[in-house]
């Protein structure tokens, strides 16, 4: 099974246990903290991909890092962990904040740029974004110097890809497929 349809299976699970609590929207704020924490830590990132470093340390690095998390977010991170999925715990916590959108009629749009999105362009992009679901979106803005410019919008499953680096590798693959 792919990394991408599991995240979505531990994300459903979350989602459903955290409505039977009551508590989606606690574990909404958990999910929305824990992505931002991961995208703008290299050391956790690596930590949470390392093979060798031990489950445990993991464990004990996240529910430190997250202590003031909700339980049901310390039982998703133990489960995680005990699976050894504790990899995709990021990818885990934006398909939670997708599942959970949409259920109160509303979509997040990620947009990663190369420098963070100024407030004019955030409202074009979300007038359009708007247009093309017909839903309310939010707009998550994440920086990723390597796409070097231009732009990456994820709205649910649709992606699209405007980056200057996306252009470059097609050009690269153009250029290798005429020799």
């Amino acid at each position: 099974m792919n990394q991408n349809r599991a995240a979505i299976r531990y994300a459903k699970a979350t989602l459903d246990f955290a409505i039977e609590k009551k508590a989606a929207e606690a574990v909404e704020k958990d999910m929305r903290t824990i992505s931002a924490t991961i995208s703008e830590s290299d050391e956790l990132e690596k930590l949470l991909e390392s093979p060798i470093v031990k489950s445990e340390v993991k464990k004990n690095a996240l529910l430190a890092v997250f202590k003031d998390a909700s339980e049901i977010t310390k039982g998703l991170i133990e489960t995680l962990i005990s699976n050894k999925r504790v990899a995709m715990l990021q990818e885990v916590a934006l398909k939670y904040i997708i599942l959970h959108e949409k259920l109160k009629g509303e979509d997040v749009a990620f947009v990663t740029t190369a420098v963070p999105l100024t407030a004019d362009l955030e409202k074009k992009i979300l007038a359009e974004v708007n247009k093309i679901t017909g839903n309310k979106v939010t707009i998550e803005n994440k920086i990723d110097e390597s796409i070097i410019g231009g732009f990456v919008l994820r709205v649910g499953d649709l992606q699209y890809d405007a980056s200057i680096a996306n252009k470059l590798n097609s050009l690269k693959r153009e250029f290798t497929n005429s020799l």
